[in-house]
């Protein structure tokens, strides 16, 4: 009954789409309100039917129906009740009605929360919602069907017995629920991790969020309305998408290294790239979208942008699901890869051009020209430029090179994490410059003068900190002129907040609480935006301390020995094997001491986990000792199959690594800030014009 009824909600939920196109497409043209307004209604029902058919089949993997192939293949009777709902995204078919539903949640939000202030977008912004969430509906329907069931036919030849459909074939009928919660998969033991509870919809979020942003300016390029109601009603959009989008690398980054096993959170792999890829562009819009918003300048750069940003969030997800790259983060290979290819293309193509119609019509014109190589706009337009120049790199490296060689040379090229970090760090930096004083230059023009006296106080403070690092014994001379750029980029960040926090005390008696919020309400772009570039700052410490300055060994210890390591001492004690767990796991857990300066500081108990009911069936899952300092990172390699007395462990000292985390926190408080609504007039004028009503 259950996929009879998730499968039927999907149905109708795709014809509920593409009416919603065809109504909001006829409404606008004929300027007939009832259409439009019938096509509204239809994107909240086609929402309430995809919330129908996930619903559906998260209520099957919880109550165990192994009839339908999805719940067999990831979950079994020995997983935990939260990992069975974290199964929905467990793997393609599960993550892809789960995508659907985000998206049609998206869209009904942004044509609830957007009709009134932005009614004449809607009918456009309906119809490019639709189309994309029909598409992936489609899917859903007729490739990666999530409500497929077991069905035996025994007159069937040998090998050919065992079927898979929805409805009931003739002369079959259903295996045992005994037999089929035996053979149930389980969850891919990799997923069995708190992260990936949260990262897959994190990801999700971030990727289906710039569903709107994009529709919006579509919906803008097919109506000519080409001033900044699109930019006004995407930009918390964006922001949000962006947000969530940020937190999924990061926490994906946690997973990996916690759960990989190699002692790093980012090794530039194909899929972690189709991730970052919309990010980069993302990011670059969010930042020259200031300048029209400001000056009315980069109209056509930043409709490019946008395009782009979802443009790649579509690659991204056909190279993550379509088999196009071999990766631990990758979907199995099916037939999505032709459709999903084919709706990137024209996706694409279709954007593109109806950019270009709008920009040879003249309707993306810019209303001012660049003034000066020292003004705020062009500093932002350089750092679009080098955003793109590593978002084209990471592409290149990552599909480019790969799919061309084995397509015309037939050689496999892979790139791997020495080569991004050896070619990619000057980009980097220069991201670092740019975001430390493009904050300080002005709209139009700023002097010489002006902008060496606004610097001169956070390069002193830059310069200074460095003394912190060298007393770490962080001496390497490149890696110290990287955290002088990042540190400058930080300082900026700080007195700036300073400046404004203290020009305001000199104005109002308010307390410093009230400063801060007055601050955030009046401009919490500009506030928001600085305390985002002090968690990329922070992030940035993390970064080079834990690449440039990682420590690592690997050696066998007998019981009692010690092995020693950047000043601490680890001591092997023993070696615990086949522990049952609750969820049937079977783990073999090692204990050690860590010890510093003569003084024991922590128990490390690495292990290794084995799922006896899954395929892939063995985890290394490493222990860490963390502290501002440093995470002592310790993984148990191997040991001896008659003895438990010699194991093999393999040692990581991650320098600040945890900066790196703690980082990603204040980014996120800085996004929610910059989300802060603003007040339009200063407090002063607000009060006044308040006393003159109450007179």
């Amino acid at each position: 009954m259950l996929a009879e009824v998730g499968y039927l909600s999907l149905i109708i939920a795709f014809g509920i789409s593409l009416y919603a196109i065809v109504a909001a497409f006829i409404g606008e043209r004929n300027h007939t309100e009832s259409m439009v307004r019938s096509a509204r209604n239809a994107v909240l029902v086609a929402f309430g039917m995809v919330t129908v058919s996930t619903g559906a089949l998260l209520y099957a993997l919880m109550v165990e129906d192994y009839t339908i192939s999805y719940v067999w293949s990831v979950t079994s009777p020995s997983m935990p009740e939260f990992y069975r709902a974290t199964a929905l995204w467990g793997s393609q078919e599960g993550s892809l009605l789960f995508w659907s539903f985000l998206m049609a949640a998206f869209a009904a939000a942004a044509v609830v929360l957007n009709w009134k202030s932005h009614r004449r977008l809607m009918p456009g912004v309906i119809v490019y919602t639709m189309a994309v969430l029909a598409f992936f509906l489609g899917v859903s329907i007729w490739v990666e069907n999530p409500f497929v069931r077991w069905w035996l036919d025994s007159g069937a030849p040998e090998g050919q017995q065992v079927l898979q459909a929805v409805f009931q074939p003739a002369g079959t009928v259903q295996p045992t629920a005994t037999r089929l919660a035996e053979t149930a998969n389980g969850l891919n033991p990799l997923l069995r991790h708190f992260g990936m509870a949260i990262h897959p919809p994190m990801l999700y979020l971030g990727f289906v969020g710039f569903l709107i942003p994009f529709a919006f300016a579509m919906a803008a390029l097919a109506s000519g309305d080409l001033s900044t109601n699109w930019i006004k009603a995407s930009r918390r959009w964006t922001l949000t998408s962006w947000l969530f989008l940020s937190l999924g690398l990061m926490l994906g980054g946690r997973w990996a290294y916690d759960v990989l096993g190699w002692g790093g959170y980012w090794a530039w792999d194909p899929v972690e790239n189709a991730a970052l890829l919309p990010w980069l562009v993302g990011t670059a819009f969010l930042h020259s979208v200031m300048i029209q918003e400001k000056r009315g300048m980069l109209k056509a750069w930043n409709m490019a942008l946008v395009l782009g940003t979802f443009s790649a969030v579509i690659f991204g997800t056909f190279a993550t699901r379509s088999g196009l790259v071999e990766s631990v983060h990758s979907f199995a290979r099916s037939g999505i890869g032709v459709p999903m290819f084919l709706f990137w293309f024209g996706v694409t193509f279709i954007s593109t051009a109806m950019a270009l119609w709008r920009y040879n019509q003249g309707m993306l014109k810019d209303e001012h020209e660049f003034k000066s190589l020292f003004s705020r706009e062009t500093l932002f337009v350089v750092n679009n430029v080098v955003f793109l120049a590593i978002f084209f790199a990471v592409f290149w490296w990552s599909f480019g090179a790969p799919i061309v060689s084995e397509l015309f040379f037939n050689k496999v090229v892979t790139y791997g994490e020495a080569h991004f970090n050896q070619y990619l760090w000057p980009l980097l930096l220069a991201l670092y410059v740019l975001m430390g004083i493009a904050p300080l230059s002005a709209w139009g023009y700023t002097s010489v003068k002006r902008f060496g006296k606004a610097i001169l106080i956070p390069v002193i403070l830059s310069v200074v900190s460095l003394g912190v690092f060298f007393m770490m014994g962080m001496t390497d001379v490149l890696s110290l002129v990287g955290y002088w750029i990042v540190l400058l980029a930080g300082w900026v960040a700080i007195y700036e907040t300073y400046r404004g926090f203290m020009a305001r005390q000199k104005i109002h008696n308010e307390n410093p609480l009230q400063t801060v919020a007055a601050l955030l309400q009046r401009n919490p772009r500009r506030y928001g935006g600085y305390l985002i570039h002090l968690g990329v700052t922070i992030i940035g410490i993390g970064i080079i301390g834990s690449t440039v300055y990682q420590a690592e060994t690997q050696q066998t210890l007998e019981t009692g020995e010690s092995l020693e390591i950047g000043g601490y001492t680890l001591t092997y004690h023993r070696l615990d094997t086949g522990l049952v767990s609750s969820d049937g796991r079977i783990i073999d857990r090692a204990t050690l001491t860590l010890s510093r300066n003569g003084r024991e500081i922590d128990v490390i108990s690495p292990r290794r986990d084995f799922f006896p009911e899954s395929e892939m069936n063995t985890m290394t899952i490493a222990d860490a000792h963390s502290s501002l300092e440093n995470d002592f990172y310790v993984l148990l390699v191997g040991w001896e199959e008659i003895s438990t007395q010699r194991a093999t462990f393999k040692v990581y000292i991650n320098p600040l690594i945890n900066l790196v985390w703690w980082g990603g926190i204040v980014l996120i408080v800085g996004t929610l800030a910059a989300s802060w609504p603003h007040a339009i007039l200063p407090v002063r004028v607000r009060e006044t014009m308040r006393k003159g009503r109450e007179q």
